[in-house]
């Protein structure tokens, strides 16, 4: 087995729209960002990639590459999940919070798991998604942008 960890920052921005965990939040504020600036979906990447030995999101998917500009993150977690699982790994389990003050994400949590474990290949019973707040410390904290961390379990399967 193998552990990987993942983070993920960004800011909000106006004209954007936000997506996390593949769930858009019409009406909210987004993430500004290269991609569609999914920052759960970024840091289960860097988890998944980090586990395998095969470096990061930026590595794979670098914002200077005009071709993953305005992307969707669900399908660059698919082709993160087909690299590691090419590499002999499976996604055995995904533990991922979002930090953010708002917005309010408790009712959203399930269809974030659902997307997750969609674009991984794996039951979304192997996907938890939690969300806490900064308690209004730090950038995060004052409403600035949004974080999230993941920590990913990759079985070997060769």
């Amino acid at each position: 087995m193998r552990v990987g960890i993942g983070y993920d920052i960004h800011r909000f921005e106006e004209g954007r729209r936000l997506v996390l965990g593949g769930v858009e939040f019409p009406g909210e504020k987004g993430l500004a960002g290269h991609s569609d600036a999914d920052a759960l979906l970024h840091a289960v990447i860097d988890a998944v990639l980090g586990a395998a030995g095969m470096g990061d999101i930026g590595r794979h998917f670098p914002p200077s590459d005009r071709g993953y500009e305005g992307a969707n993150s669900l399908s660059l977690a698919q082709a993160a999940a087909g690299m590691v699982g090419k590499a002999g790994f499976l996604v055995g389990n995904v533990d991922a919070t979002v930090i953010a003050e708002r917005p309010r994400l408790a009712e959203h949590l399930p269809e974030m798991g659902e997307r997750i474990a969609g674009a991984l290949g794996i039951e979304a019973s192997r996907v938890n998604v939690k969300v806490t707040t900064n308690e209004g410390l730090g950038a995060i904290g004052h409403g600035e942008g949004i974080a999230a961390m993941a920590v990913v379990l990759l079985e070997v399967t060769g």
